[in-house]
């Protein structure tokens, strides 16, 4: 199977998932699975956020799907809890699709990786 398609099957598998188990079938976007990988990654499930925390989720997430890919790591956590991370190395610029496809496979993996989908 092309490596295109594969990953196509597998972002729709995550995608079915997570809307079923988060949005009551409602289909899920990109933004709405990286928020909810921050809130994983947080590990405060039950809380409520305010509108900038939830870019800060968001901010969290993109840094642990990109660290695989050299260009994050972990620096510390707070006393609060949340991680922070830094750069180690400049995104690539990317026009808009290139970006969807590296955050897509980048969510695949993830999801591969903590066993949500195999």
């Amino acid at each position: 199977m092309a490596r295109d398609e594969q990953l196509k099957e597998r972002w729709e598998l995550v995608i079915k998932k997570l809307s079923n188990q988060f949005a009551d079938g409602d289909i899920l976007d990109l933004d709405a699975v990286i928020y909810l990988i921050g809130v994983q990654e947080l590990g405060q499930l039950e809380r409520t956020f305010k509108k900038d925390q939830k870019l800060d989720l968001m901010h969290i997430a993109i840094c642990k799907l990109l660290k695989p890919y050299g260009y994050y790591e972990l620096e510390y956590v707070d006393d609060e809890g949340w991680p922070h991370y830094k750069a180690l190395e400049t995104l690539p610029h990317l026009k808009a699709g290139e970006q969807s496809i590296l955050m897509k496979e980048a969510i695949v993996n993830y999801f591969l990786e903590s066993e949500y989908i195999s």
